[in-house]
């Protein structure tokens, strides 16, 4: 099954348990948040990144200078392990984990979740690629990436059990658009996708496709 397929399932399971007023609401915070052009502000093809040092999830610092020396460098900004499409991203790019290292390239993934969360992340999808903690989303801010949760949107969260402010350790509501990068290791970013519908995934043979091509 391809990851659209499984993205696409949550979203009808999330439609046929949830209150239409509710699968209303959440549409709406996607069409404002579209509406305010964060994707075009965000980091472009082209430009630099900026680089970071960031915790895994066994508290290591990673350096993204030290990854980009290894060669390609493929990013992953996901929410967290609190959103189901998220997961199934991170899984989808554990599947073809070997296909993307055999191309020259190293995989990580970003999220404003505590250590302890980004822990439980790899380790429930036994993932063998780095997992980074973003706190504050001072990385993810620099990418561009960062939107506050909208109001009308928390009580809905929290009815489905999700405290946002517990898994990222502050009370600031804000989290990353999912977005993936690839970025030379020149710092020059090869290609992007953001999207802020976070139902709207990359691929991870679209992933691929992009490494063949910077061979």
């Amino acid at each position: 099954m391809s990851l659209a397929t499984e993205l696409q399932a949550v979203t009808e399971n999330v439609r046929q348990q949830a209150p239409e007023n509710v699968f209303t609401t959440m549409e709406a915070a996607t069409a404002k948040l579209a509406a305010t052009g964060i994707t075009d502000q965000a980091l472009q093809t082209g430009q630099t990144m900026p680089d970071f040092e960031l915790p895994d999830a066994t508290g290591k610092s990673v350096s993204s200078s030290e990854l980009r020396a290894k060669g390609l460098l493929l990013i992953s900004f996901y929410r967290g392990n609190w959103c189901p499409y998220c997961n199934l991203e991170l899984q989808a790019l554990q599947a073809r984990l070997d296909d993307i290292t055999a191309l020259g390239a190293t995989l990580v993934a970003i999220s404003p979740e505590s250590p302890d969360q980004s822990l439980t992340t790899q380790e429930k999808f036994d993932l063998k690629f780095p997992v980074l903690t973003d706190t504050g989303n001072q990385v993810a801010r620099q990418f561009g990436l960062v939107f506050t949760l909208d109001e009308s949107l928390r009580p809905i969260y929290n009815n489905f059990g999700i405290d946002i402010t517990t898994h990222n350790g502050d009370q600031s509501f804000e989290l990353p658009i999912p977005a993936t990068y690839l970025v030379a290791a020149d710092g020059t970013v090869l290609n992007r996708f953001v999207d802020v519908d976070y139902r709207e995934r990359l691929a991870p043979e679209t992933a691929l496709a992009w490494l063949q091509a910077a061979q």
